[in-house]
């Protein structure tokens, strides 16, 4: 069975530079794919993406280092278990409120007797029966990160954190900024002093923490100041500011 390079990075402390994956296409999956990116998240929540197009996905990276997160559109245990029986070994479940909630992401990724998981013996993620071994091992290399996204969940962060079988904790700036009432203000101060904090908490009982931005000078800066898990920007976002730039550029050297 594949070991989780990312798992095992943020347990040692190894500072991972991610990419966000909105596009909800195969094609455009490779593109980025040989990059060189540590992870890349494939999202369902906020882009068009069903399980059949992150198989795809998954498959235009399962070439390179770079490990897939999928990010399922809910907590939700169905979900859950199609996504790993396609092969997905780290999971980000969106809009965790509680110890209770946390638990439940987790127990959905566990076999019976410690979790809910259906079992089946023929799937992509035991390569279809060949992993001899994957009954035994899967629990070891499956990621389960949790979302953080309103000030309720912040004041619980530690408990959320602690919870068995929890391997990060991940701070969502935009929904946090709209519960703080600054809607869309990503980027405000008094928000990121909140998600700071709170990182640290996390930190102190051994958990690593994580976050997206869209700025590479920050993105640095928070992995230089203790985070473990950053994702600097998005496929979406490269490409429409991309485009921008493109136009804005030729109109500007067209003589007037």
């Amino acid at each position: 069975m594949k070991t989780n390079a990312f798992l095992r990075a943020i347990r040692n402390g190894e500072p991972q530079i991610g990419l966000w994956i909105s596009l909800s296409n195969n094609y455009a999956a490779d593109v980025v794919a040989t990059a060189g990116y540590d992870w890349a998240l494939l999202d369902m929540e906020h882009s068009p993406n069903e399980v059949g197009i992150v198989l795809g996905q998954m498959q235009a990276f399962s070439a390179v280092d770079t490990t897939t997160i999928a990010r399922p559109m809910w907590n939700d245990p169905v979900l859950v278990k199609r996504l790993m029986d396609i092969g997905a070994q780290s999971l980000l479940f969106p809009m965790i409120q509680s110890v209770e909630e946390a638990q439940l992401a987790v127990s959905a990724t566990r076999y019976p007797p410690e979790g809910i998981r259906g079992v089946s013996a023929t799937q992509r993620g035991n390569q279809f029966g060949r992993v001899s071994d994957y009954f035994d091992r899967v629990h070891d290399e499956t990621c389960v990160l949790v979302q953080i996204e309103t000030m309720h969940a912040l004041e619980q962060v530690e408990a959320i954190a602690a919870v068995d079988g929890v391997d990060g904790v991940f701070f969502g700036p935009a929904d946090l900024s709209a519960d703080m009432g600054k809607l869309g203000q990503t980027s405000d101060a008094q928000l990121w002093e909140h998600i700071s904090n709170a990182a640290k908490r996390v930190q102190a009982i051994g958990k690593p923490a994580g976050t997206l931005v869209m700025d590479a000078e920050k993105g640095a800066r928070l992995l230089n100041d203790g985070f473990s898990f950053v994702a600097c920007g998005s496929d979406l976002g490269l490409l429409a500011r991309g485009a921008d730039k493109l136009l804005a550029d030729v109109r500007k050297g067209i003589a007037s």
